[in-house]
């Protein structure tokens, strides 16, 4: 794994966390959800790659 995407990770992670504090502040709790869900989907979509590369290699492994 690459170190670039564990900081883009952090990265989004630190956004989301700002972004949920300054929504819980101003009285706006509704968007706090969306705004995590928004953070978990981009992490997700970047994983995506990652996780179908470790799946291929499980099947070669497994195939024999």
């Amino acid at each position: 794994m690459e170190i670039d995407l564990i900081f883009k990770i952090a990265g989004i992670g630190i956004i989301v966390s700002i972004l949920n504090q300054i929504l819980a502040r101003s009285d706006k709790g509704e968007y706090v959800m969306i705004t995590t869900l928004a953070g978990i989907i981009i992490v997700f979509i970047m994983l995506v790659p990652y996780i179908e590369e470790f799946f291929k290699s499980v099947r070669d492994i497994a195939d024999f």
